[in-house]
């Protein structure tokens, strides 16, 4: 049973993540040869003071 694990910014709609779920598991579905009630699709939502990219938060503009 694949277990696909995805954390986004939090702020992001439910209409996307819905969205977001429903093509990571055809993607997953279709490659593995698996019914899609076999995948499962969790988001974990990270706020921005704790999301760094190349050492700096997302929360605040590059200098």
């Amino acid at each position: 049973m694949p277990f696909v694990n995805i954390r986004i910014l939090k702020g992001h709609s439910q209409q996307r993540k819905d969205e977001i779920a429903r093509r990571v598991t055809e993607a997953v579905s279709e490659v593995a040869e698996l019914p899609k009630e076999a995948v499962w699709v969790v988001f974990e939502d990270v706020t921005a003071p704790d999301w760094y990219v190349g050492g700096t938060t997302v929360e605040k503009p590059a200098s």
